[in-house]
């Protein structure tokens, strides 16, 4: 049955029709901070939107303000995709079409907050539109680079952007336990190591899915700055998972797993790359068997750890 899955999302991938727009000079998926600034005032097609931090506190001239929840869904699973209707408004409302060349920034605080960008990236990605990019150390790089900063709000007509949404970079909970039955596409789990081994969790049963290995987003990372495409090239070989067929990044709701995602799929060049949005916040309370699911008595053990540590 994978192999007959894989080698649908395979073609799939293979068939996603080439899009004719013209990206700005110096695009690429992941600008630095002068870059950015080099487009910025060479063209003013660019809308740059920030979606963590304290924006009114300051923010990238021009840019407009979408925090991240409007990207996300409830409380249950932050991970689950909204409906795209509820996209489409988001999109509309800050000026956005399939042809807006959009920068998406986070605050540059953590290695952690660049996947409130690239959940975003994947989202706008998955919607058609067609050249997007992140800021390497987001705003916090963009400030240490000495750019300029605004607290001055930016009003934008709205779009009448229809989103056409696509599954080319997407796996649904029905595919992944089908792939990791058979087992050989690359189930790559973004999280720290403690939940991969299912000493620690949150959202999600401990342990990870079955036949998966541990690819910690942190990895991708010198500081708050992603490593450039050479060395996450390089890493993606270490790992081997250039020459996969199909590659599947996921964690507890898809946010540390859209880091990976990006790292590999933008910046690595690695091919038919997907995000399992909903990851194990969904996988775990739909029972399938888990890799590295503690017994009762660890379980109980580690509960009772996590509950002090907690206390103090």
């Amino acid at each position: 049955m994978l192999r007959t899955t894989t080698a649908a999302l395979t073609l799939a991938a293979l068939s996603l029709p080439t899009l004719a727009f013209a990206a700005p000079e110096g695009w690429k998926p992941l600008l630095e901070p002068a870059e950015l600034a080099t487009i910025l005032e060479a063209d003013d097609s660019v809308r740059v939107v920030h979606v963590s931090g304290d924006f009114a506190a300051g923010h990238i001239p021009g840019a407009v303000h979408s925090p991240y929840a409007q990207w996300r869904g409830g409380p249950e699973n932050p991970g689950a995709l909204r409906d795209v209707s509820a996209f489409a408004d988001v999109t509309s409302n800050l000026g956005i079409d399939a042809d807006t060349p959009v920068v998406v920034v986070h605050s540059g605080a953590n290695q952690s907050d660049m996947g409130t960008a690239a959940r975003v990236y994947w989202t706008l990605k998955s919607m058609g539109v067609a050249d997007l990019a992140l800021v390497n150390g987001g705003f916090d790089g963009w400030v240490d680079a000495g750019l300029p900063v605004s607290t001055t709000a930016t009003e934008v007509a709205a779009s009448d952007f229809q989103p056409d949404w696509t599954d080319t970079w997407r796996v649904t909970t029905t595919e992944v336990a089908a792939l990791a039955e058979a087992g050989d596409a690359r189930l790559v789990d973004s999280r720290p190591t403690g939940f991969f081994e299912g000493i620690e969790w949150s959202i999600a049963r401990p342990g990870t899915i079955k036949s998966a290995e541990n690819l910690t987003y942190d990895q991708f990372f010198d500081g708050t700055r992603m490593i450039d495409p050479t060395g996450a090239r390089a890493l993606a070989q270490t790992y081997g998972l250039t020459d996969a067929p199909l590659t599947v990044s996921f964690c507890n709701t898809g946010h540390w797993a859209a880091i990976n995602w990006f790292a590999l799929s933008e910046v690595a060049g690695v091919d038919n790359t997907r995000l399992y949005a909903e990851s194990m916040a969904e996988y775990g309370t739909q029972g399938h068997p888990l890799q590295n699911e503690p017994g009762r008595v660890s379980y109980m053990w580690n509960s009772t750890k996590k509950w002090v540590a907690e206390l103090f």
